[in-house]
């Protein structure tokens, strides 16, 4: 299991006036994906202006986000109709996904060859939810080959800064991890999973990562390996880009996108 954080390209727009920085999936900018991880200085008010920049004159679709592992398509959940979820799958081809952050992960989904795509809002509680099978139920049904299908995981916590008490570790292993995941693992591979060697013992804490649960998720789904691309951007670390939660309990989010 080859586990490792990449670079995501960064850039800046400037629309009224107004700086705008994101970061790109080097694997989903290859294959012509139109998407963006933005920074802090995104927001739903700008959600219009920053889509046109991109797509000109594509519907904006957003989902009232609650943790959950409801997916929903785009056209049920536009500007005006917002339903309760926290996945969004395009179905038509003007169509701009959005989800927005503060320490869970922005995943997009790519179809390489039939061009659908799709966005996740992913927490601890999402990833206990397996939705990101959910979600790949949804691509199968729509005739995605597990080959073409690309995920991009964006900015999100690293394990360094997401700590829980050993009660809600031990229940997020047991609803979050299938015991079928370690079948084919060395022991080696195992340990590095699941060793309580980050046990903070003082505080009786433990670090979660929950960029590495993800990855192992899409594995179990039968994803290739190197078709998975994840940031090893720290929302939590790099206070001066992004919003966290857990570092200021903040009610602002960053926003990110990918177009259909």
């Amino acid at each position: 299991m080859h586990y490792k954080e990449i670079y995501f390209s960064k850039a800046e727009i400037f629309i009224q006036n107004k700086k705008f920085e994101y970061y790109s999936s080097p694997i989903l900018s290859h294959y012509n994906f139109k998407h963006a991880y933005f920074a802090k200085s995104s927001s739903e008010k700008f959600l219009r202006v920053l889509g046109n920049h991109f797509c000109e004159n594509y519907i904006n679709c957003v989902s009232n986000q609650i943790h959950s592992n409801v997916i929903v398509f785009g056209s049920h959940s536009q500007e005006g109709s917002k339903a309760d979820a926290d996945g969004l799958v395009g179905n038509k081809f003007n169509q701009n996904l959005w989800v927005y952050t503060a320490d869970c992960m922005p995943i997009f989904f790519a179809d390489k060859r039939k061009r659908s795509v799709a966005a996740l809002h992913c927490g601890r509680k999402g990833l206990e939810k397996k939705i990101i099978k959910n979600m790949i139920k949804i691509f199968d049904n729509l005739g995605t080959s597990r080959d073409d299908l690309l995920v991009a995981i964006g900015p999100a916590i690293s394990k360094e800064h997401y700590l829980v008490d050993k009660i809600t570790m031990t229940e997020f292993y047991r609803k979050a991890e299938d015991k079928n995941i370690t079948n084919n693992l060395t022991k080696a591979e195992k340990d590095l999973c699941f060793s309580d060697s980050n046990h903070f013992k003082e505080q009786d804490l433990n670090q979660l990562d929950l960029k590495r649960s993800a990855y192992k998720q899409l594995l179990n789904e039968s994803i290739p390996n190197t078709n998975i691309e994840i940031s090893n951007l720290c929302t939590y670390k790099l206070k001066n880009e992004f919003n966290s939660w857990r570092r200021s309990k903040t009610f602002s989010r960053q926003w990110n996108f990918i177009c259909s």
